[in-house]
C-alpha cells in the first residue's frame, strides 16, 4: 500500500494547481481523464464555476476553526477527484479550506483514472466513487478515508435508491438543493469526527 500511496503522491497537484488545470482544459473544451464528451465538458464547467463561488462563499465554522487547529500529527489528505465530478465540487473547497487552517494537515489532489492502483484500494460498495479523501500520516499509513459524500448526503441517496431502486434526476436535483442549504458543514462534522477517532 505505501508505494501505491507514494507512487500516487508523485502526480498529485495542490488545491491550485488542480483548480487551474480544471480551468485550463475547460478553455480547450476538454474535462480531466481520457474519456472527453460534451456531458463531461459540461459537468466540468458547471463545476469549476461552483468552487469558485465556494471558494468565495464557504465559511468554516467556529467549531471547526477550533479543533481543526489541535491535529498535531503531520498528515497528508490525498484527495482522489475528477473535474466533472459534482460531488468533488461541493466538498473540495471546504477541505482545502480546513486544510488550509493547520500547517500539519497537507492536501494533495489525486486525478482517479490516472490512479487506479490507489482508487481500487478505496472502493465505496465496489465502486470508484469520488471524491475519496485518504489520510496518511509521514510513514504512509492510512488514518482515515471519507468520501464521497458527506454522511448525510449518503443517507439521503441510500434511503432514495432503496425506496425507488435508482438514482435518478429528481435525487441528484434535491442533492444540490441540499448541497447549497448545508454550506459544507456535514463535511466538516465528517472530517473533525474521523481525526479525534
Amino acid at each position: 500500500m505505501k508505494e501505491v500511496i507514494e507512487k500516487s503522491l508523485e502526480s498529485a497537484l495542490t488545491y491550485s494547481e488542480y483548480r487551474t488545470l480544471v480551468s485550463d482544459l475547460l478553455e480547450e473544451n476538454k474535462s480531466t481523464g481520457e474519456n472527453q464528451s460534451e456531458a463531461l465538458y459540461n459537468y466540468s464547467f458547471l463545476n469549476d464555476r461552483r468552487m469558485k463561488r465556494l471558494d468565495k462563499t464557504s465559511k468554516l465554522t467556529e467549531d471547526t476553526l477550533t479543533r481543526i487547529k489541535n491535529v498535531e500529527e503531520p498528515q497528508t489528505w490525498i484527495v482522489l477527484t475528477e473535474g466533472w465530478c459534482g460531488d468533488a465540487a461541493h466538498n473540495i473547497p471546504v477541505l482545502n479550506k480546513m486544510a488550509e487552517e493547520n500547517p500539519n494537515i497537507d492536501l494533495q489532489l489525486v486525478l482517479r483514472d490516472e490512479n487506479l492502483d490507489l482508487m481500487d484500494n478505496f472502493l465505496t460498495n465496489g465502486g470508484r466513487s469520488i471524491p475519496k479523501l485518504v489520510a496518511v500520516n509521514k510513514d504512509k499509513e492510512v488514518l482515515f478515508t471519507w468520501g464521497p459524500r458527506p454522511s448525510v448526503a449518503t443517507k439521503m441517496i441510500a434511503d432514495y435508491k432503496e425506496a425507488h431502486g435508482v438514482v435518478d434526476a429528481d435525487v441528484k436535483k434535491d442533492l444540490q438543493v441540499w448541497y447549497n442549504k448545508n454550506k459544507g458543514t456535514n463535511v466538516q462534522e465528517d472530517i473533525l469526527s474521523l481525526l479525534e477517532n
